[in-house]
Formats: C-alpha cells, sequence, structure tokens
C-alpha cells in the first residue's frame, strides 16, 4: 500500500469517491491550511452504513427517515472527508476551501478554527472502538495531507473536543491517539 494519497492543485484527492457539499466557502486565507482537526459521526446515531451521511453533508437528508434526522435537518454542514468503518474515502470539500466541520472553535487563542483547518470525520461513535481500516486510511491521509499542507505538523492535529471543550467530546474516548500519532 503506498503510503499516501495525491492531492491535486484543487484540493481534491484523486482515485477517491467525490461528494460535493454545497456547505463550504472560501477561505479568508488559502495560503493558512494549518489544522488538521478529527471528528466523528454516525447516522443515525450508533449507526453504521448506508448514505445518510453523504445526504446529510449534501443537504438533502430526509428529515422522515428517522426522528433523528428531523431533529437535524435545518444544519448545514460539511467535512473535508468521511472515513467509513471500511476504511473507504468520501470527499465532500475541497482541502482548499472552508468545511463547515468545527462550528464555535478555538485553537491556541485563535478562533474560527474553520477557517485554516481540515476536518476529516470517523464513522463512529463514543461507545465503540474505531476499525483497523480506519487508523491505516486515516494514517495515509494524514501524511498526504501534511505533504501537501507543511503547515500542519503532529502538533497541530487535534480532535473537535480540544477545539471546542464543553460542547464536543469526538473523537471520543475509543479513539487511539499514541497509536495514530506514532504511526504517522
Amino acid at each position: 500500500m503506498k503510503s499516501t494519497y495525491s492531492i491535486n492543485q484543487s484540493g481534491w484527492l484523486a482515485n477517491q469517491k467525490h461528494c460535493p457539499s454545497p456547505h463550504y466557502d472560501l477561505r479568508p486565507d488559502p495560503q493558512d491550511i494549518s489544522l488538521l482537526v478529527i471528528h466523528y459521526i454516525s447516522l443515525p446515531p450508533e449507526q453504521f452504513g448506508g448514505n445518510y451521511i453523504d445526504a446529510f453533508f449534501q443537504g438533502r437528508l430526509d428529515p422522515a427517515i428517522h426522528p433523528y434526522f428531523d431533529e437535524i435537518k435545518d444544519l448545514r454542514v460539511s467535512a473535508h472527508c468521511l472515513i467509513n468503518r471500511e476504511g473507504k474515502i468520501t470527499q465532500y470539500v475541497s482541502f482548499n476551501d472552508r468545511a463547515w466541520h468545527a462550528g464555535v472553535s478555538c485553537f491556541q487563542g485563535r478562533e474560527k478554527c474553520n477557517d485554516f483547518a481540515i476536518g476529516i470525520e470517523l464513522e463512529g461513535s463514543n461507545n465503540q472502538p474505531f476499525t483497523e481500516q480506519q487508523y491505516a486510511t486515516l494514517t495515509k491521509l494524514t501524511r498526504s495531507i501534511m505533504q501537501h499542507y507543511p503547515k500542519i505538523g503532529k502538533d497541530r492535529i487535534v480532535g473537535h473536543s480540544d477545539i471546542s471543550p464543553g460542547r464536543k467530546i469526538d473523537p471520543g474516548q475509543y479513539f487511539d491517539w499514541e497509536k495514530y500519532l506514532t504511526c504517522l
């Protein structure tokens, strides 16, 4: 397995699934991509598989399908990428653009982390471990991102909980930071 993925000049991964989201905008400073934020998501909560995350990030999630979907129907959010339980990547927003993943956030005294961060979602929850395939893909994707956006070093990789404490807990208790960072 190659150690990195190819990212083109437009900020899109080559040879990966693209599912463009309308929930993004331009970064205030495209040269300041300097943070990587790890998240988790499952839709409905604690259920894996299906295309509900794609639909959510594209703003087309049907609220009639599940009661939880009715609760989140008005949210306009996205991430740059999702890594599903099998380790497959879906990219929603170019890395060069600002995805709407961090919300109210602060890193080292700087607010609005979406302005300068890349957001990666892992299909998961706070109640069970992530898969080996997810760690392998996340490691390879992180190497690619660090290579393409050199302002992102190991010291600038955080969980959503680190930049939104008290509001967010992801990537959660089962995310093995030591394993992930050691593999980089």
